[in-house]
């Protein structure tokens, strides 16, 4: 079966992107070996973490032209923490966090203008999910 672990976001400035990611949730950088690209880990359970990795291309443009083509959903346990960490690290709004029958959904924007969907799942989401 197959395991979607990792994405590649590439970047004009990706030092300033990696910075973003950093600061609005709060996850640890590191440079591979080869000083090639930053690798920042997502989740609390090593064996399960989901990599987003941030790489520097001179064949992307400086704005992603069509950000609605693809969503980076990341789920966080304090939604609104997470929003006065967008808003504190410069961050826009496409769709401002709102609660959806007690899940909290809002989507913002990074510098790069790509789309990060936040989500804050209640239990009961959670549990018709699950099962």
């Amino acid at each position: 079966m197959p395991t979607l672990g990792s994405l590649l976001l590439s970047s004009t400035k990706p030092r300033r992107l990696r910075d973003w990611y950093v600061a609005v949730f709060e996850v640890h950088a590191e440079r591979t070996p080869d000083d090639a690209y930053d690798v920042l880990g997502f989740g609390s359970d090593p064996a399960h973490r989901f990599w987003v990795m941030i790489d520097s291309r001179d064949d992307v443009g400086d704005a992603n032209p069509e950000p609605g083509r693809f969503l980076l959903n990341i789920e966080v346990d304090d939604a609104e923490a997470t929003a006065r960490a967008v808003d504190a690290a410069g961050g826009r709004w496409l769709a401002p966090l709102e609660n959806r029958d007690g899940s909290l959904f809002g989507t913002a924007i990074d510098p790069d203008g790509n789309y990060i969907q936040l989500i804050q799942l209640s239990d009961q989401a959670r549990a018709e999910m699950e099962g």
